[in-house]
């Protein structure tokens, strides 16, 4: 019954990946011609048609407070993980520039989401690697030189629940080492909209845009508690909602 109950985002997903086809092969060349100005401008562009099509579609309702809080530049937003929702709900609620996403390797084998992901300029990562997770976070670092901000998941996986993993240690070094501000957001609601029940549900989902936490002039010690503190502030706020 589940697998017939999600036909309907199946669909979706294929309709929203066909209505940005003009917008993705723009995208590439952009891409091609070293135009980054016009592929940011294009991503975000994309990013809001996914967002707002799937939120949309499903039904949810959005609540956002804190766009005030994210400042001009490249950015690390750092957020909790709930559910497979949080990457289209980013791009609904976050509206104030394009950003891609540090996500686990596995994420770029996804059929038709997984060449997606990597147009919007995209990091994947082999955590069990440590070389590649070296090679991953330069890359990030020549990305963000390049303009684009980033999103990471700290807790490394889905929490599928309103409680909060720990966030792994040294997850923050890519934000650290590019000496970007880091922006903490809380997604409360998310594992509602589908890992609760495994179908589609028009729940309220409540993101909330903290203020950016300045990197480039932290000390060893200040970096390295770094992600103790932004899931602080994550944790906080979900007590609070």
């Amino acid at each position: 019954m589940k697998i017939i109950a999600n036909i309907p985002l199946a669909f979706w997903f294929l309709t929203l990946l066909h209505t940005l086809r003009p917008l993705r092969k723009s995208i590439h060349r952009h891409v091609e011609a070293g135009d980054v100005l016009s592929e940011r401008r294009d991503i975000r562009k994309a990013e809001d048609i996914f967002g707002d099509f799937l939120v949309k579609k499903s039904g949810i309702r959005l609540e956002t407070t804190g766009q005030e809080n994210v400042p001009e530049g490249p950015v690390v937003f750092v957020s909790n993980h709930q559910s497979y929702w949080d990457i289209p709900i980013f791009f609904a609620a976050v509206k104030s520039k394009p950003f891609g996403f540090v996500a686990k390797a596995s994420l770029r084998k996804i059929p038709g989401f997984g060449d997606w992901t990597k147009d919007v300029r995209s990091v994947f990562i082999k955590r069990e690697d440590a070389r590649a997770a070296l090679r991953a976070i330069d890359e990030g670092i020549g990305l963000i030189e390049q303009g684009f901000s980033l999103v990471i998941f700290p807790e490394g996986t889905r929490s599928r629940s309103g409680q909060m993993r720990e966030f792994k240690k040294g997850s923050l070094r890519l934000a650290t080492k590019a000496g970007v501000p880091v922006v903490p957001v809380t997604l409360d609601g998310t594992y509602r909209a589908f890992e609760e029940t495994g179908q589609i549900r028009p729940v309220t989902i409540r993101v909330t845009i903290h203020k950016a936490i300045e990197t480039k002039d932290l000390g060893k010690r200040e970096s390295g508690e770094l992600a103790e503190v932004v899931q602080e502030i994550i944790g906080k706020q979900l007590s609070l909602n």
